[in-house]
């Protein structure tokens, strides 16, 4: 049977565009992982992939930081290392404020709400504890014409 729409054009018509950023190893910093150009973007999932393993305890959030404006949690920091996450496991978190990230191996649930998020950036917050890597997927539709989000 001929497929009409492909994969990837079902996912765009479901979720939106489609944005990756690999960032390792971890260190404990604020790493901007995407850039918000051009007016603001409705966030319809965000999944981390842990790539390298996480093994030392530490706090890891993301957040909004828009160029006017104020920085806006979107996930509370949350310890992902000090129960060792493996190579392969899954990150995200339901998009709710407080809501801390959520692990698996192999399925996570993914935001419930799709999040407005204005011209800034979308960063990864380490503070304590790093090792590992992480990388981050978000799809998004744009609100205003000409809004993109790209890897930074």
């Amino acid at each position: 049977m001929t497929a009409i729409i492909s994969g990837d054009q079902l996912r765009t018509l479901h979720l939106g565009t489609v944005v990756s950023k690999a960032y390792t190893p971890l260190v404990v910093e604020t790493k901007t992982l995407f850039n918000v150009t051009g007016g603001k973007v409705l966030i319809t999932s965000i999944t981390g992939e842990v790539t390298t393993a996480i093994t030392v305890a530490n706090t890891v959030k993301l957040q909004a930081n828009p160029t006017t404006g104020t920085t806006k949690d979107l996930v509370a920091a949350t310890d992902i290392g000090t129960t060792d996450t493996p190579a392969g496991n899954l990150l995200s978190f339901q998009g709710l404020t407080g809501d801390s990230i959520l692990t698996g191996p192999g399925a996570v649930p993914n935001i419930k709400q799709p999040i407005t998020v204005s011209i800034g950036t979308i960063e990864q917050v380490t503070a304590t504890g790093a090792d590992g890597g992480i990388t981050w997927t978000i799809t998004y539709v744009p609100l205003d014409n000409g809004a993109a989000v790209t890897a930074a």
